[in-house]
């Protein structure tokens, strides 16, 4: 996947600033698409050249003034199109983590616990980001009135899935902290 099939799903929910789509990955398709800002505003410049994006520049007093990107009909039918094609082969994991984990036997089993440790930490967070991006979506709706109410329900089915992820690297990394922690207690033995 491209990253501009990202930035164009992001542009679905209206017109952004570079930077807005920038903060904006991190509480919307960072669950399933990562980018720097360095990234992001290259691939702008290469879509607006396409024409799948325009720009307006919003003057403002005290700040620097802003380019608000939107999508443009190019835009909407290159989506219409990415949707359309097939799928390629399923992601793979390339986490440094699991390397690391793969290595404990033989390594600094220390270190690969506060690894671990400083994961769950991570998947703790941006949980708790995802709830509170939840509960703004649903806007005091239950789940079932969200989906037969919203404009538009992609948002809400990828933070699901996002939110399912961290709490798989939750129930993972608790489980491989006590295996470790029984490992070690029947070493010292």
């Amino acid at each position: 996947m491209a990253l501009r099939n990202a930035v164009m799903a992001a542009l679905l929910e209206g017109e952004a600033s570079g930077y807005d789509l920038a903060k904006g990955f991190d509480a919307t398709v960072a669950n399933f698409w990562m980018s720097t800002p360095q990234q992001l505003y290259r691939e702008l410049e290469r879509m607006e050249a396409e024409g799948l994006i325009t720009a307006r520049v919003v003057e403002q007093e005290r700040r620097p003034n802003k380019r608000l990107f939107s999508l443009t009909e190019t835009g909407r039918e290159a989506v219409r199109a990415y949707t359309a094609e097939p799928l390629g082969k399923p992601a793979v994991i390339r986490d440094e983590l699991m390397v690391k984990v793969q290595c404990l036997d033989a390594g600094d089993i220390d270190a690969v616990r506060k690894a671990i440790t400083e994961r769950t930490e991570w998947a703790t967070a941006k949980l708790a980001r995802y709830e509170r991006l939840r509960q703004r979506l649903l806007d005091g709706r239950s789940e079932e009135a969200y989906f037969a109410e919203a404009e538009r329900i992609g948002p809400y089915l990828t933070l699901l899935r996002g939110m399912s992820f961290e709490r798989e690297n939750l129930q993972w990394g608790d489980m491989a902290l006590r295996r470790i922690d029984q490992r070690s207690a029947a070493d010292t033995q």
